[in-house]
Protein backbone atom coordinates (compact mmCIF):
# COMPACT_ATOMS: atom_id res chain seq x y z
CA UNK A 1 0.00 0.00 0.00
CA UNK A 2 1.47 3.56 -0.91
CA UNK A 3 0.47 6.05 2.05
CA UNK A 4 0.94 9.57 2.39
CA UNK A 5 1.13 10.24 6.20
CA UNK A 6 0.68 13.66 6.84
CA UNK A 7 2.59 15.03 10.14
CA UNK A 8 4.89 12.29 9.99
CA UNK A 9 7.79 13.36 12.88
CA UNK A 10 5.50 13.82 16.13
CA UNK A 11 5.51 11.09 18.70
CA UNK A 12 2.47 9.39 16.90
CA UNK A 13 3.34 9.78 13.32
CA UNK A 14 6.52 8.96 13.62
CA UNK A 15 5.26 5.69 15.25
CA UNK A 16 3.23 5.30 12.75
CA UNK A 17 5.90 5.39 10.00
CA UNK A 18 8.02 2.89 11.23
CA UNK A 19 4.89 0.37 11.96
CA UNK A 20 3.70 0.82 8.19
CA UNK A 21 7.45 0.52 6.84
CA UNK A 22 7.85 -2.74 8.84
CA UNK A 23 5.14 -4.27 7.11
CA UNK A 24 6.02 -3.36 3.53
CA UNK A 25 3.83 -0.68 3.11
CA UNK A 26 5.19 2.87 1.33
CA UNK A 27 4.94 5.51 3.33
CA UNK A 28 5.22 9.45 1.84
CA UNK A 29 6.36 11.18 4.79
CA UNK A 30 4.77 15.01 4.66
CA UNK A 31 5.45 17.67 7.17
CA UNK A 32 5.17 21.54 7.16
CA UNK A 33 9.15 21.86 7.37
CA UNK A 34 9.98 18.96 4.77
CA UNK A 35 12.98 18.60 7.02
CA UNK A 36 11.47 14.75 6.63
CA UNK A 37 10.06 13.47 3.48
CA UNK A 38 8.07 16.64 1.22
CA UNK A 39 7.04 19.83 2.43
CA UNK A 40 3.39 19.98 2.76
CA UNK A 41 1.36 23.12 4.06
CA UNK A 42 -2.36 21.34 5.08
CA UNK A 43 -3.99 24.51 4.58
CA UNK A 44 -4.18 23.86 0.64
CA UNK A 45 -5.70 21.88 -0.45
CA UNK A 46 -3.94 21.87 -4.45
CA UNK A 47 -1.03 21.12 -2.87
CA UNK A 48 -2.92 18.30 -0.67
CA UNK A 49 -3.98 17.01 -4.16
CA UNK A 50 -0.69 17.14 -5.88
CA UNK A 51 1.01 15.13 -2.85
CA UNK A 52 -1.53 12.71 -2.33
CA UNK A 53 -2.08 11.82 -6.19
CA UNK A 54 -1.36 8.29 -6.92
CA UNK A 55 -1.36 7.40 -2.89
CA UNK A 56 -3.87 4.24 -2.04
CA UNK A 57 -4.64 6.07 1.49
CA UNK A 58 -4.00 9.23 3.68
CA UNK A 59 -3.22 9.00 7.20
CA UNK A 60 -3.28 12.44 9.39
CA UNK A 61 -1.71 13.30 12.37
CA UNK A 62 -2.07 17.10 12.25
CA UNK A 63 -1.85 18.77 15.09
CA UNK A 64 -3.86 22.42 15.99
CA UNK A 65 -1.85 25.55 16.70
CA UNK A 66 -0.57 25.32 20.52
CA UNK A 67 0.22 29.31 20.65
CA UNK A 68 -2.11 29.74 23.07
CA UNK A 69 -5.37 30.74 20.96
CA UNK A 70 -8.28 29.05 20.20
CA UNK A 71 -7.57 25.74 17.79
CA UNK A 72 -10.95 24.95 16.96
CA UNK A 73 -10.87 27.27 13.60
CA UNK A 74 -8.14 26.53 12.01
CA UNK A 75 -7.96 22.84 13.09
CA UNK A 76 -11.06 22.78 11.03
CA UNK A 77 -9.97 24.92 8.15
CA UNK A 78 -6.96 22.08 7.76
CA UNK A 79 -8.94 19.21 7.66
CA UNK A 80 -11.41 21.13 5.38
CA UNK A 81 -8.49 21.89 3.14
CA UNK A 82 -7.90 18.34 3.67
CA UNK A 83 -11.07 16.51 2.65
CA UNK A 84 -10.74 18.73 -0.47
CA UNK A 85 -7.24 18.01 -1.94
CA UNK A 86 -8.20 14.32 -1.28
CA UNK A 87 -11.16 14.33 -3.44
CA UNK A 88 -9.01 16.07 -6.18
CA UNK A 89 -6.56 13.30 -5.95
CA UNK A 90 -9.80 10.55 -5.81
CA UNK A 91 -7.97 9.15 -2.62
CA UNK A 92 -10.95 8.34 -0.77
CA UNK A 93 -9.32 6.07 2.00
CA UNK A 94 -8.22 8.76 5.13
CA UNK A 95 -7.16 7.54 8.64
CA UNK A 96 -7.40 10.34 11.37
CA UNK A 97 -5.18 10.50 14.55
CA UNK A 98 -7.66 11.84 16.91
CA UNK A 99 -8.43 12.49 20.28
CA UNK A 100 -9.90 11.11 23.43
CA UNK A 101 -11.89 13.66 24.84
CA UNK A 102 -15.11 13.24 22.26
CA UNK A 103 -15.18 9.70 24.04
CA UNK A 104 -18.01 8.85 26.11
CA UNK A 105 -17.52 8.27 29.41
CA UNK A 106 -19.78 5.86 32.03
CA UNK A 107 -21.77 9.14 33.14
CA UNK A 108 -22.42 9.52 29.16
CA UNK A 109 -20.72 12.63 29.31
CA UNK A 110 -17.92 13.37 26.49
CA UNK A 111 -14.48 12.82 28.44
CA UNK A 112 -13.63 16.45 27.60
CA UNK A 113 -16.97 17.44 29.55
CA UNK A 114 -16.24 15.55 32.13
CA UNK A 115 -15.31 18.01 35.74
CA UNK A 116 -11.86 16.20 35.98
CA UNK A 117 -10.63 16.38 32.57
CA UNK A 118 -7.27 18.11 32.27
CA UNK A 119 -7.75 21.73 31.29
CA UNK A 120 -4.27 22.24 29.40
CA UNK A 121 -5.16 19.74 27.10
CA UNK A 122 -9.71 20.95 27.00
CA UNK A 123 -8.68 23.29 23.87
CA UNK A 124 -7.31 20.86 21.80
CA UNK A 125 -9.64 18.32 22.99
CA UNK A 126 -12.61 19.99 22.09
CA UNK A 127 -10.98 20.88 18.53
CA UNK A 128 -10.96 17.00 18.15
CA UNK A 129 -14.17 16.65 18.79
CA UNK A 130 -15.58 18.98 16.03
CA UNK A 131 -13.07 16.91 13.46
CA UNK A 132 -15.02 14.34 14.39
CA UNK A 133 -17.80 15.87 13.47
CA UNK A 134 -16.94 17.27 10.27
CA UNK A 135 -16.19 14.17 9.31
CA UNK A 136 -19.57 12.62 10.14
CA UNK A 137 -21.32 15.77 8.64
CA UNK A 138 -19.77 16.14 5.45
CA UNK A 139 -17.12 13.25 4.38
CA UNK A 140 -19.53 10.20 3.61
CA UNK A 141 -18.10 10.06 0.08
CA UNK A 142 -14.71 9.26 1.83
CA UNK A 143 -13.91 6.05 3.70
CA UNK A 144 -12.30 8.10 6.55
CA UNK A 145 -11.41 6.48 9.96
CA UNK A 146 -10.77 8.43 13.26
CA UNK A 147 -8.87 6.68 15.78
CA UNK A 148 -8.90 7.59 19.33
CA UNK A 149 -6.17 6.99 22.18
CA UNK A 150 -7.20 5.54 25.17
CA UNK A 151 -7.26 8.62 27.72
CA UNK A 152 -3.60 8.64 28.24
CA UNK A 153 -0.94 7.84 25.30
CA UNK A 154 2.68 8.18 25.75
CA UNK A 155 6.11 5.95 24.22
CA UNK A 156 5.80 2.46 25.52
CA UNK A 157 6.23 -1.00 24.36
CA UNK A 158 4.88 -2.32 21.19
CA UNK A 159 2.92 -5.28 22.50
CA UNK A 160 0.49 -5.56 19.63
CA UNK A 161 -2.71 -6.71 22.35
CA UNK A 162 -5.17 -4.40 23.34
CA UNK A 163 -8.60 -3.44 23.73
CA UNK A 164 -10.54 -2.14 20.62
CA UNK A 165 -13.64 -0.42 21.13
CA UNK A 166 -15.98 2.83 19.18
CA UNK A 167 -17.54 5.34 20.90
CA UNK A 168 -17.11 4.61 24.63
CA UNK A 169 -13.90 5.09 26.54
CA UNK A 170 -12.13 1.83 27.18
CA UNK A 171 -10.49 1.41 30.40
CA UNK A 172 -8.43 -1.39 32.22
CA UNK A 173 -9.96 -3.41 35.16
CA UNK A 174 -7.51 -0.89 37.64
CA UNK A 175 -9.77 2.28 35.83
CA UNK A 176 -6.96 3.53 34.00
CA UNK A 177 -6.98 4.04 30.44
CA UNK A 178 -4.04 3.79 28.89
CA UNK A 179 -2.24 2.92 25.62
CA UNK A 180 1.32 3.18 24.12
CA UNK A 181 1.97 5.21 21.05
CA UNK A 182 3.52 1.86 19.39
CA UNK A 183 0.53 0.00 20.12
CA UNK A 184 -1.66 3.15 18.86
CA UNK A 185 0.23 2.82 15.34
CA UNK A 186 -0.29 -1.04 16.04
CA UNK A 187 -3.77 -0.58 15.54
CA UNK A 188 -3.83 2.49 12.89
CA UNK A 189 -1.83 0.23 10.68
CA UNK A 190 -4.17 -2.89 11.11
CA UNK A 191 -7.47 -0.44 10.03
CA UNK A 192 -5.66 0.71 7.02
CA UNK A 193 -5.23 -3.24 5.76
CA UNK A 194 -8.32 -4.32 6.98
CA UNK A 195 -10.47 -1.69 6.72
CA UNK A 196 -13.34 -2.67 9.36
CA UNK A 197 -14.25 0.31 10.53
CA UNK A 198 -15.18 2.88 7.75
CA UNK A 199 -16.69 6.02 8.48
CA UNK A 200 -16.72 5.60 11.77
CA UNK A 201 -14.77 6.06 15.07
CA UNK A 202 -12.84 3.39 16.59
CA UNK A 203 -10.86 3.66 19.60
CA UNK A 204 -8.25 1.44 21.64
CA UNK A 205 -6.22 0.93 25.32
CA UNK A 206 -5.01 -2.05 27.61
Amino acid sequence: MKILLIGATGMIGSRIAAEASARGHEVTAATRSGRTGITLDVTDPGRVAEAAAGHDAAVSAVSPPRDGSDPAAPLLAAYRSLLDGLRTADVRRLLVVGGAGSLRTASGQDRVDTPDFPVIYKAESLAQREVLRLLRADADDLDWTYVSPADEIAPGERTGTFQLGRDDLLTAEDGSSFISAEDYAVAVVDELENRYAIRRRITLAY
